[in-house]
């Protein structure tokens, strides 16, 4: 399972065997093992692996989903909100943005309209410069 998901978050980011086994400092067929499942990371390997790819450990170990968790959460603080909601739609399709909440949670709900709206308000600012 754990490179399964490794090999799948590895995909999602476009990125290959190579390029991630330079980015976490071990060598591809280490990674090649990891991902076949002849061998599993242990430790630091793993939290290296995850922070390469942009996930959480829970994720390459299998566990429950916590970004669905997540998009839950940050969906019914901000439900009464349609034009939150719109830009939470863009926000939820973009990696880089969505870390933003990966790192800061469990944040309040009004914390999390906050993000939303500096979020919108840096990406304007993007647009018109």
């Amino acid at each position: 399972m754990i490179g399964r998901n490794i090999k799948a978050a590895r995909k999602k980011m476009s990125i290959t065997q190579e390029e991630l086994a330079r980015l976490t400092h071990i060598s591809r067929s280490s990674l090649a093992n990891y991902e076949s499942g002849l061998r599993e990371p242990k430790g630091a390997i793993l939290v290296s692996i995850a922070s390469a790819l942009n996930t959480t450990t829970d994720y390459l170990l299998g566990h429950p989903d916590t970004q669905e968790v997540l998009t839950k959460d940050i969906e019914s603080a901000i439900s009464g909100h349609p034009d939150l909601m719109e830009i939470w739609s863009e926000i939820k399709n973009r990696e880089d943005l969505q870390s933003l909440f990966r790192e800061v949670k469990p944040m309040t709900p009004e914390n999390v309209k906050k993000v939303i709206r500096i979020i919108k308000a840096l990406e304007e600012e993007k647009k018109e410069g």
